[in-house]
């Protein structure tokens, strides 16, 4: 993957995907000084409750029984059925052998 250079601009340019009326409200933000930087303060020190909130939403849920990755040899014509019935293949797998080890 090839990185794309972003140019910054310091004027408004037409056909960007916003208007002149845009460009004007946000493009009179002053640049930070050193004392902007020396008062600045972390987001989870300013705001805890929503740092915290974000922290909990984010990775993979936590589960009671968390699966095990094994690797496991199937006919190519299991694997081609349950694949054709769309996203969620490999959970239905899981199911079947569920039910097939309860006999």
């Amino acid at each position: 993957m090839t990185a794309k250079k972003i140019e910054l601009q310091s004027e408004f340019k037409e056909g960007r995907g916003y208007s002149k009326a845009d460009w004007d409200d946000v493009s009179d933000n002053p640049e930070w000084t050193e004392e902007d930087f020396k008062n600045a303060r972390p987001f989870a020190e300013v705001f805890p409750e929503l740092a915290e909130s974000i922290r909990k939403a984010r990775g993979r849920p936590v589960m009671e029984k968390p699966k095990r990755q094994i690797s496991l040899r199937l006919d190519p014509d299991v694997i081609d059925a349950f694949k054709a019935t769309g996203k969620g293949w490999q959970g239905r797998i899981n199911d079947v052998l569920r039910k097939a080890a309860k006999l």
